[in-house]
């Protein structure tokens, strides 16, 4: 089992500590930015709760060309 199964097997199980989890990590991240990259922290929230959540099969960020 890989770390994606394992951490949708546990999002499956706790779909409020992943989320919970995940709004604290870009909110953080906008504190320290003052806020800059809200607009696409909050995008990224979204994908990787639907991700994780099983709402979406695309890794987050698959949408973006590689830098």
């Amino acid at each position: 089992m890989g770390f994606l199964d394992k951490a949708k097997e546990f999002a499956g199980k706790n779909p409020d500590k992943v989320k919970s989890g995940i709004d604290k990590a870009g909110d953080m991240f906008d504190e320290k930015t003052g806020g800059k990259h809200a607009q696409h922290t909050d995008k990224v929230q979204e994908k990787a709760n639907d991700f994780l959540t099983g709402g979406s099969n695309d890794t987050p960020g698959e949408d973006q060309p590689p830098a």
